[in-house]
């Protein structure tokens, strides 16, 4: 099976709708057209964000805002990344660039990478500590995590010192918490609850007195 290093933080930066189906469509063109070579795609396309435009700003700008016009970016593909690239992703900058959606780079490669894993059976798990897990903890994780679920984990590992102890585990929009912290919690409210119920007996007590 194909696979995408674990390090790539995939960033929450899809937060308008319109955003996230225009980067879908373009992200599943990309992969659908790579086919089998799709993992060496994303290497590429991951490149050229960091190797290329990020250690250039003036690269970025000319190719991502609105200081250049469509044929001033195709251009600068041509003579900049063209000659460096695979022939299949410098066609399908163009195509972004023919478009105008050279400014959704970031997102399309975001959304690629997720559909990626999701196609490949994959699935990004977020593993929350209090301290850094060593590996063979982490090792121990991804193994509970994969045999509860039908997917394989792809471990991002991050900490909260307010966890107190345990871990908090996130796939998807479901949280399973089983930190120290949560356990006083459910403790804290426990208590709360049994004192409620005590009070509301002793009431219930006075307002029927035995033998009434």
């Amino acid at each position: 099976m194909a696979d995408v290093p674990e390090n790539s933080r995939i960033d929450s930066v899809l937060d308008d709708p319109g955003t996230v189906a225009i980067a879908r469509v373009y992200s599943e063109a990309f992969l659908n057209a790579a086919g089998e070579n799709a993992a060496e795609g994303i290497e590429e396309f991951s490149s050229l964000l960091q190797d290329v435009l990020a250690a250039n700003p003036q690269f970025e700008s000319m190719l991502i805002t609105g200081l250049s016009n469509r044929d001033e970016k195709l251009g600068f593909i041509d003579r900049v990344i063209a000659p460096h690239s695979s022939e299949f992703f410098a066609n399908y900058l163009r195509v972004l660039a023919q478009h105008d959606r050279l400014d959704l780079l970031k997102e399309i490669l975001a959304s690629a990478r997720l559909e990626f894993e999701k196609r490949n059976g994959q699935q990004r798990v977020q593993v929350v500590s209090a301290k850094p897990l060593n590996e063979a903890t982490m090792a121990r994780v991804k193994q509970r995590v994969a045999a509860a679920f039908s997917f394989e984990p792809i471990i991002e590992p991050q900490t909260d010192p307010g966890l107190i102890g345990g871990i908090v585990i996130r796939v998807g929009n479901s949280v399973y918490d089983g930190s120290i912290r949560s356990w006083l919690k459910q403790l804290a409210k426990s208590m709360h609850q049994g004192s409620l119920h005590e009070i509301q007996s002793g009431r219930d007590r006075f307002s029927h007195p035995e033998g009434d």
